[in-house]
């Protein structure tokens, strides 16, 4: 199998889908191949539209045009795609990297509001900085508040952290985090489930919180409202059988004890209630499985 031509099909049948990308994902993991779901004369019904031939070969270059650019293309049926994330029904069918791929066993999501007190973002920088310290990859979503603090407190502390963001990674939301975005691709890791050009949206948020929960073997929530992305970045990483930390502020809100009392969270009051339990998170061999 052509890898390069497989990533150039999956393009064009993403560029010509009418439906949820997610069906075209099923599609191309049940065939076990882009190439021969676009090149299949019939049975595709209403899911793609009708296009002139696609030159396959137009689109590697256009590929490889990214990859000098330093944004690597990884689709779904490559062996590097993410394995936690290959797990869960909220995959994206590719994902575009800017940075260092590392075989990370243990990634732990900080996640908040953009807006938060004084404590959450001491109790942020405190818990990003422990884990990087020891040797935890610290994910967050590029956000202002919650996220910038645990971002600049891993490399702070000579850590990995990854950011997944949501818009394409020729852009950066918000605007005044471009050096971090810039120093985050060079120290560690920038994943975007979008287009290069893709701008910030209301569904490319949740979507990236989705993603970033599957990408995690943990999340950890320090301050956050019913409506925000890090409410449901907890509701979704508790589905898909991940811990979910939250912090005993946070019980003010039903929302928070409502999840508290669910299997698989824990709340805690400071940054060592994490730390005592990292090595549990990496989970034995079978236990993962599709969610």
């Amino acid at each position: 199998m052509d890898q390069d031509l497989e990533r150039a099909a999956l393009v064009a049948l993403l560029r010509q889908a009418d439906g949820p990308w997610s069906e075209v994902t099923d599609r191309i993991e049940n065939a076990g191949s882009a190439r021969e779901v676009l090149e299949r004369p019939d049975g595709q019904g209403a899911l793609f539209a009708t296009e002139p031939a696609v030159d396959l070969d137009e689109i590697v270059a256009e590929i490889c045009a990214w990859e000098r650019e330093g944004m690597r293309l990884v689709t779904i049926l490559d062996e590097d795609y993410p394995l936690y994330l290959r797990l869960v029904h909220q995959r994206p069918p590719f994902l575009f990297l800017r940075g260092a791929v590392a075989e990370d066993d243990l990634r732990v999501a900080v996640v908040g509001t953009r807006t938060p007190s004084a404590q959450g973002v001491a109790h942020a920088r405190a818990i990003a900085g422990g884990l990087a310290e020891r040797g935890v990859t610290v994910v967050s979503g590029l956000a202002a508040g919650v996220d910038t603090a645990a971002h600049t407190a891993a490399l702070a502390h000579g850590g990995r952290t990854v950011a997944v963001v949501g818009t394409g990674l020729r852009r950066c939301y918000p605007a005044q985090n471009a050096c971090l975005q810039q120093e985050i691709a060079t120290r560690g890791l920038v994943v975007s489930q979008f287009w290069p050009d893709a701008p910030p949206s209301k569904t490319s948020f949740p979507m990236r919180n989705a993603v970033m929960s599957g990408y995690s073997l943990a999340t950890v929530v320090i301050e956050a409202a019913y409506r925000s992305g890090a409410r449901m970045q907890a509701r979704l990483a508790l589905e898909h059988g991940r811990r979910v930390f939250l912090m005993r502020s946070l019980m003010t809100h039903e929302w928070a004890r409502d999840y508290a009392a669910r299997p698989n969270t824990t709340v805690i009051d400071g940054p060592e209630d994490v730390f005592r339990r990292i090595d549990s998170l990496v989970p034995a061999a079978g236990e993962l499985t599709w969610t």
